[in-house]
């Protein structure tokens, strides 16, 4: 017990530590790139899985366009909303799923609208979201951090999982899905939503241009001395990456170029 609670504070530290030597070398606090209500950051998120972001932005501006409101969305002939997305992966699974979503919402909640999460805590909020067939923990705190709700929600994409897998943060076997509540709880309780949100940010961001899925630029890397992934690499060791056990990566949540 003792043993553990060592191991948990000083990964803590670990975090506290990349946290700021990232944030000063990305620039915090970072501008949140999206201002939408939270029902349409839900509708964004769940087109930009797996999809380039381009093409999700535009299929998201084809849905906003066609359809006077997301009821619409909902109500529509699925083959009519595969049209209008057909620029993202996997559209044929993605239209139906959307609706059943939206059609799952406004069931459990008499309307088609997330605003009223804004009363709930961050934790009673996710676990609404993710009582809903197709939400899971990404998706969840996207919609809370993203949105204009502005909650200290974590989100975790395959930049910010990869680097974490790296810096020891989490084990090398802990798959995306579970490391956000254990990468959530390194971070200080009293962190406010833009304190989260840089913190993923910056891990995103050093994920895509330093710390890559391939080919990663260990000698140029600000926390070099705080991975041992990376000092496995510039030392010449077979040390594996813990990084390769994960799956092909998605693209990042964010509209980043």
């Amino acid at each position: 017990m003792g043993q553990d609670r060592t191991d948990l504070e000083s990964r803590q530290g670990k975090a506290l530590e990349i946290h700021q030597r990232l944030c000063q070398a990305y620039g915090c606090p970072i501008a949140y790139f999206h201002d939408l209500d939270p029902l349409s950051e839900l509708i964004s998120s769940l087109l930009s899985h797996r999809t380039r972001n381009q093409d999700s932005g535009r299929a998201f501006k084809a849905l906003r366009e066609h359809y006077p409101d997301w009821e619409a969305l909902r109500d529509a002939p699925t083959a009519e909303v595969q049209h209008h997305i057909r620029g993202v992966t996997w559209p044929e699974q993605k239209a139906p799923r959307i609706q059943a979503i939206l059609r799952a919402i406004t069931d459990r909640h008499g309307v088609l609208a997330l605003d009223f999460l804004e009363s709930l805590s961050v934790q009673e909020a996710r676990s609404w979201l993710e009582a809903i067939p197709g939400i899971g923990p990404k998706t969840s705190a996207a919609v809370l951090s993203f949105s204009q709700l502005r909650r200290a929600a974590l989100p975790v994409d395959s930049h910010h999982h990869r680097v974490a897998q790296r810096t020891g943060l989490i084990p090398s076997s802990m798959n995306v899905g579970p490391s956000h509540s254990a990468l959530a709880a390194l971070l200080p309780a009293d962190w406010d939503a833009q304190a989260v949100y840089d913190h993923h940010e910056v891990l995103m961001l050093h994920g895509q241009r330093c710390c890559t899925f391939r080919d990663p630029a260990c000698g140029r890397c600000v926390i070099l001395d705080l991975c041992p992934t990376g000092l496995a690499r510039i030392s010449g060791s077979r040390s594996p990456d813990p990084s390769v056990l994960e799956p092909v990566p998605d693209n990042p949540l964010h509209r980043r170029p």
